[in-house]
This record gives structure tokens, C-alpha cells and sequence, in this order.
């Protein structure tokens, strides 16, 4: 009995941590059992923040029951974090220092001088957990480190930067369910301020990296970058031991990032990371709202802009995706805060959270982790027919490394050529894949070699067409186990 108990006690001690893990490939990730673990997160930045205990119950039930499993919120958040209370009435500094966390005896709630700002990071953290989601901690939000915009002030170094990561990790070393995601929008490497002069925070970055490893030797450590490709952690952060995944945000500039050329430029790269794209177009969120021109007529970013863009990515190769929603991850509450953006249509975020294409990510999902999941690569050869090259038309294709099956998304409805003689076996089964529904119908074939052309479902704006290798006896595209 000493021997079984000395075991869970070690297991708890020194491996409650390290949940995910890169897979062996470098591509993808995996939990501790060697389970597929397929990113599907959400943006929800300002929920330490602006949320109550009751609120962050809300969103944290409804985004488990979409299927989402990892809820990037940040620490020092972004909208005057330092100087405006959370709705408890606390901050989390004392004199804007980061080696002095605002911290008072006790944790009850109902106590207002006991429970303080940490302690509701705590619970919420512990909720998360308890419906088995991870929290992506962003320890600071960019703007108390970078000389770009943002309501700062800037208070980190290298120096106070370490002490904080430090304190940070020995406070959360035995939560399993905490991803750390540093950067905060922010580029990785060198870049210009605002005043003109040139910066490099890499070195705050690696000591808040460093010390969280030094108290969590099997940390997950990612990085938040701000938009665009030249912003990549690919560019500047690459060769950093502490980070494990790459990461790049496709934003909310305009529908026309190639996040799928992006994510091969990742996976051309040596040492060999997975990647993913952090921050697609939020649903909802006006198209590029800053340059002064914005008018409805330029628009909002819908459902169907994030399914294409998700879609995409993954079939690129991505590890998963980021999906956020413009009112949500700011939680919009007219009576509390003012909206962000020029062009905001205000939507509650009790509304939002269950908005269209929120509820049609874990299709997705689904849809990937149905088939074999490690051994999956992209490859378009397959397809005959135009693959396009625009965010309108283009096409992306997955299959696996034994060629039993194939997935391709079209962001169009028109007819799909495939060379059948790519996929293996004598015989094929066709699947047209619903995006918005996840039902997948069975697709007749009159032969299964050569040049086939299969045609979308009337009414459809994008779809995906599986096949199989009908050997193997795959289960229906998007079935749950």
C-alpha cells in the first residue's frame, strides 16, 4: 500500500503538470496517454477581468459544451488592467510592480478584503479545470512591455519580469490545466516603437520563460504574437528552446491572409514545431476597423470567413486553431465599457457566445480527430480540378501517409475533381461532410479509379469531401468515440 501510495503521490507531485506534449512527429500535439490533443481554444482575454464568478461559470459551461478545450485569458489584461478593478473592486498590483502581487490573507468570497484579484484568477482557473479545460494564461498583455499602443504603462524588464513569471508559476506548478502563452499581441523580435527607436524584448520574454521552467520543469509554453506573417514566432523565436509551438495570428485586417501558406513556411522550418494560428478573423469583428475608411459596406467578418479560414489552416497542417468572437473575448457589456471599435455592432456577450460559427467549430474538430490523427500531412496533388490561389477559391487537402483516406475543404460550390488512384484500395468511399452541421452523407460512386468529379450539396457556400479506403472500414466522418 506505502509503494502504490508513494507512487500517486510522486505522480501528483511531479507530473500533474506537462498534460500536453508535442507529438513525436513535431507536428501535433498530445496528452499525457499519447491521445490525440487537438487545440480548439477561444479568446476570451478580458474574463479575469470583467467577469464575475457567475459570469466566467457561464461562459466557461457553454464553451465546454461547444467543444472547445483551452480558454486564452490573460493576468494583466489589456484594458487599463493595472489602474481599472476587476468587478470585485480589486487590482492586481500594488504601485504598478510586478514583484508586489496584491494579495491579502484568505480566499472566501463573500469577504471583500480577503477574496482579492488573484484569488478570482484561482477559481476561475480551478472552474475551467473541473469541466476539463485548459486555461492559455497569458501572464501580461504586450502593452506593459512593448513600446507600441495599447493603455500600458509599461512596468516590465528583464529583471521584474523573471520575479513575476516566478511567482506566477510557483503559485499555479500543481493546476494541471494551465498552458502558458506569453507575448500579449506583440511582435517576437526586433521592432519599431512608437518613438522611433528600435526594440528587442526577447530577453523579457526568455526570462518569464525561463523562470516558469525553473519552477515547472515540463511547462507548455507558447507565445501570443501580434498580426500578420512578418509577426510569426517563427521569425524571431524559432530557435528559443522554451517554446514549444509556434504560433501566428491571421487577425482581422482583411480576408485575404494565406494563413495556409503561412502554416507551411512554419512546418518548412528547422527545429521542427507544430504551429497554429492563434488569433483567426473574430466572428462579428469589423474588417479592419483602423485605417479611418471602414464603412458596413467593407463589413464584419461572419461565419462563413471563419470556417474558411479554420478549414484551411488545418488542412495546411496546422495542430488546431484559435477561434474568437469580437464580443466575447472583450465580454460587451454597454453599461460597464464602451466598445472597442469604430463600427461596432453591440452584442451582449451572453449572445455572442452563441453565435453561429461558435457552435460549428467542434465540427471540425470532430472531422479530424475521426480519422488517424498523427500520421495525417497535406497534399493537393490529389486534386485535379483548379486549386485556386485566393482566400475565394482556394482549395486545401489532407490524407494520410498510407493514402487510406483524404479530406478536402472547398470554400466554393463547385464540383471537385480527385485523382482516385492517390487513395488507396480497390475500392472508395465517398463522404460529403456538412461544415455547418457535421452530418456526413454517403456519397454514391460508379467507379473507384481515375479521375472522379464529385459535386456539392445544393445550397452550400463551403464543404469538405472525404474518402476512404473502403478496406479499412473507417467509422462515419465526424463520429464521436
Amino acid at each position: 500500500m506505502k509503494i502504490i501510495w508513494l507512487c500517486f503521490s510522486l505522480f501528483f507531485m511531479t507530473g500533474i503538470n506537462g498534460q500536453i506534449l508535442v507529438n513525436k512527429n513535431h507536428r501535433f500535439l498530445q496528452d499525457k496517454s499519447g491521445k490525440p490533443f487537438f487545440w480548439l481554444a477561444d479568446t476570451d482575454w478580458e474574463l479575469f477581468h470583467r467577469l464575475t464568478r457567475e459570469e466566467a461559470g457561464i461562459l466557461i459551461k457553454t464553451r465546454s459544451s461547444q467543444g472547445f478545450n483551452v480558454l486564452q485569458a490573460v493576468a494583466l489584461a489589456e484594458f487599463n488592467g493595472l489602474h481599472q478593478p476587476n468587478r470585485y473592486g480589486d487590482i492586481p498590483l500594488i504601485h504598478d510592480d510586478p514583484t508586489h502581487l496584491n494579495i491579502t490573507p484568505g480566499n472566501d468570497p463573500s469577504d471583500s478584503i480577503a477574496y482579492d484579484y488573484w484569488d478570482h484568477l484561482d477559481y476561475i482557473i480551478q472552474l475551467a479545470a473541473n469541466y476539463k479545460m485548459y486555461i492559455g494564461l497569458v501572464p501580461t498583455w504586450g502593452d506593459k512591455v512593448a513600446h507600441l499602443w495599447g493603455d500600458g504603462p509599461i512596468i516590465f524588464n528583464e529583471s521584474n519580469a523573471k520575479a513575476y513569471a516566478s511567482t506566477l508559476a510557483k503559485r499555479y506548478k500543481n493546476q494541471w490545466n494551465i498552458i502558458w502563452i506569453l507575448g500579449g499581441d506583440r511582435p517576437p523580435g526586433k521592432y519599431t516603437g512608437n518613438d522611433q527607436v528600435e526594440y528587442d524584448h526577447r530577453p523579457v520574454w526568455r526570462a518569464m520563460a525561463n523562470a516558469i521552467l525553473k519552477e515547472i520543469p515540463n511547462a507548455f509554453i507558447t507565445y501570443h504574437p501580434s498580426g500578420g506573417k512578418s509577426n510569426a514566432t517563427s521569425t524571431a523565436l524559432q530557435n528559443e528552446s522554451w517554446l514549444d509551438l509556434n504560433a501566428f495570428q491571421s487577425g482581422h485586417g482583411s480576408r485575404e491572409a494565406d494563413s495556409w501558406n503561412w502554416t507551411r513556411s512554419d512546418l518548412s522550418l528547422t527545429p521542427p514545431k507544430p504551429t497554429l494560428d492563434m488569433e483567426v478573423c473574430y466572428e462579428d469583428h469589423p474588417v479592419n476597423p483602423w485605417d479611418g475608411k471602414w464603412t458596413r459596406a467593407r463589413g464584419y467578418f461572419h461565419a462563413y470567413d471563419v470556417r474558411a479560414r479554420m478549414y484551411r489552416g488545418i488542412f495546411a497542417g496546422q495542430c488546431g486553431v484559435t477561434y474568437g468572437h469580437h464580443h466575447v473575448w472583450q465580454f460587451m457589456n454597454a453599461n460597464l465599457n464602451p466598445a472597442i471599435n469604430t463600427g461596432d455592432t453591440i452584442i451582449p456577450w451572453q449572445n455572442a457566445i452563441r453565435s453561429e460559427a461558435a457552435t460549428q467549430v467542434i465540427h471540425l474538430k470532430n472531422l479530424i480527430t475521426s480519422r488517424p490523427y498523427f500520421d495525417r500531412v497535406n497534399d493537393t496533388s490529389l486534386i485535379v480540378s483548379k486549386i485556386g490561389n485566393t482566400y475565394k477559391d482556394r482549395l486545401e487537402c489532407i490524407r494520410a501517409q498510407d493514402k487510406s483516406f483524404a479530406m478536402i475543404y472547398s470554400p466554393t460550390p463547385s464540383p471537385v475533381q480527385v485523382d482516385l488512384n492517390k487513395i488507396s484500395g480497390n475500392k472508395k468511399v465517398g463522404w460529403y461532410y456538412d461544415v455547418k452541421s457535421g452530418e456526413a452523407t454517403r456519397i454514391p460512386m460508379n467507379y473507384h479509379q481515375g479521375i472522379y468529379e464529385f459535386v456539392a450539396p445544393k445550397n452550400v457556400m463551403d464543404w469538405v469531401l472525404v474518402i476512404d479506403n473502403m478496406e479499412k472500414k473507417y467509422r462515419k466522418p465526424g463520429s464521436i468515440y
